[in-house]
């Protein structure tokens, strides 16, 4: 029977290397290969411990029967993050967290977003598991009207990373496509949405049938959308941040690179950021009238939207979604504040003699906006007179 292990002497004509030497002993039926484990040094001979190996294990590979398939090795890149304060999309988000949209090319399989208070310490904040679809605007996008249709020219898009495509028109009026154009910087982010994406280049796109400002967002609306704004596909990869609601406004520390690597990989990059909570922020009221009474006084009349719970339309009245009701009403002329009052209720009486007090000459603007226990005033809504 052939052995497969074997101990033996070797004289000091025939001294191995070392462990890992491969010898032919004589065995049963033949001869056999050894791989050399252990030598020991005695006097002039050598104790060996030896192992029966197979002939084919030291058969060299021929380069032709490698794979095909192995890919050379790429170091870590660096993750590119867009943090947008946003409001709220449906109502079950943190209200005063922020977000953050993460892409990079290659996708190293996940990212990790570090927070710190003061730049030391850092602890993991949240960990992005899938990239974002962010992408370069290449034409001008002009305001519209928020709550109707923007058929206006194709915003054409060159998309970073991730694709976009057209959408059925029901999937379209319950939200689908949500985006997000803006400079880049976390605040003023208007939201929007489109229902047809035409493929016109690689990775480039023409988003027409839009509805704009959307989430109530109109008051981020610019006049126009440059070309070389950024667009961010509002979907799962877009994640909220764990920020706490006592540190908005202040500026917080954060580190930012692949999810595999250790803080300390050079692939991290650092940013400082502070944030409003947008999520808190009270839309701006809708439908502001003006009405001339007897005497001179003007009745001003609005009617309040809310931040979530508002797409019913089987009750009276949408939900207040703030701890009481109230508006700051604000006659304005100039761009200077005449005269400023809290109110209550959706209405204000703007007296006869008060407006005599004011002297206004010529146009004036009436501007109303909700008040938030939390947040503040929101946007104001306003219409122009004449004095």
């Amino acid at each position: 029977m052939a052995r497969d292990t074997a101990r033996f002497t070797l004289p000091p004509s025939k001294m191995a290397q070392g462990a890992g030497d491969v010898v032919s002993l004589p065995e049963e039926g033949g001869r056999g290969l050894f791989r050399i484990d252990r030598v020991e040094q005695m006097g002039l001979a050598q104790q060996v411990e030896a192992v029966r190996i197979e002939p084919e294990s030291y058969v060299p590979i021929e380069l032709e029967d490698m794979p095909t398939n192995i890919t050379a090795f790429s170091g870590p890149v660096p993750v590119t993050p867009l943090f947008l304060d946003l409001p709220l999309l449906t109502g079950d988000e943190v209200p005063h967290a922020p977000h953050v949209a993460v892409t990079a090319k290659p996708w190293p399989g996940s990212a990790a977003l570090y927070a710190s208070v003061n730049g030391s310490n850092y602890r993991l904040d949240t960990l992005i598991e899938l990239p974002a679809a962010i992408g370069i605007t290449q034409t001008p996008l002009l305001a519209a009207r928020p709550g109707l249709p923007d058929r206006g020219a194709p915003l054409r898009v060159r998309m970073l990373n991730g694709r976009l495509e057209s959408v059925a028109r029901d999937a379209f009026l319950a939200g689908g496509n949500l985006c997000a154009i803006g400079d880049g910087s976390p605040d003023g982010w208007e939201l929007l949405q489109f229902q047809n994406a035409e493929l016109v280049a690689p990775d480039t796109y023409d988003l027409s049938l839009r509805l704009r400002g959307q989430a109530g967002t109109e008051a981020a609306m610019q006049a126009i959308w440059p070309e070389g704004s950024v667009l961010v596909r509002i979907d799962a990869s877009v994640q909220q941040t764990g920020l706490r609601e006592n540190a908005l406004g202040l500026e917080r520390f954060y580190k930012i690179g692949p999810g595999d690597r250790p803080l300390t990989d050079p692939a991290y990059q650092g940013l400082v950021q502070s944030f409003d909570g947008i999520g808190l922020r009270p839309y701006s009221p809708a439908h502001l009238r003006v009405r001339r009474l007897a005497g001179g006084d003007l009745a001003i009349s609005w009617i309040r939207r809310t931040r979530k719970g508002g797409d019913r339309w089987d009750i009276p009245e949408v939900p207040l979604s703030e701890e009481s009701e109230s508006y700051l009403v604000r006659v304005v002329q100039n761009d200077q504040v005449i005269r400023e009052q809290i109110v209550t209720q959706p209405s204000w009486t703007y007296g006869a003699g008060a407006q005599t007090a004011d002297g206004l000459i010529g146009f004036y603007g009436i501007k109303v906006a909700q008040i938030s226990a939390s947040f503040g005033p929101g946007p104001f809504a306003g219409l122009t007179l004449a004095g």
